[in-house]
C-alpha cells in the first residue's frame, strides 16, 4: 500500500536521520518519552496524508516517522533496540519460577 500512495520514500530534513516508522500512536508516545528522557531532540512527521487523516479521524494509518540528528542516531538506536539475547517472555515468568523453586 505504501507504493500506491508514494510512501515508500521518506523525506528528511538536512542533518536528520530516520530512526523508526511506527503505526501505533501508543508506541509513538513511548518512543517520544524515551528520547525526551535522554534529551535527544527529535522530529515527528506523519507519512503521506497522515496529518490530514489525523485531523479528520483522530489517527493516521500511514505511519509516523521519527527523525533524530545524525550524530545522535546510534544513541537513539541503543535506546529502542532490546539487548542481544533478551527474551522478555522468560523475564516475565522469572518470578513464578523463583516462587516454585522456593517451595
Amino acid at each position: 500500500m505504501d507504493r500506491l500512495f508514494g510512501l515508500e520514500h521518506t523525506t528528511a530534513d538536512e542533518g536528520l536521520s530516520l530512526l523508526v516508522t511506527l503505526y501505533d500512536d501508543v508506541l509513538v508516545a513511548m518512543y517520544e518519552e524515551l528520547l525526551k528522557e535522554e534529551k535527544i531532540p527529535y522530529l515527528k512527521k506523519d507519512r503521506g496524508t497522515g496529518s490530514a487523516m489525523r485531523i479528520m479521524m483522530g489517527q493516521s494509518f500511514y505511519g509516523t516517522d521519527i527523525y533524530v540528528p545524525e550524530e545522535l542516531l546510534e544513541k537513539a538506536l541503543e535506546l529502542i533496540t532490546p539487548p542481544d539475547g533478551a527474551d522478555f517472555e522468560e523475564e516475565e515468568n522469572a518470578p513464578e519460577d523463583t516462587q516454585e523453586s522456593e517451595k
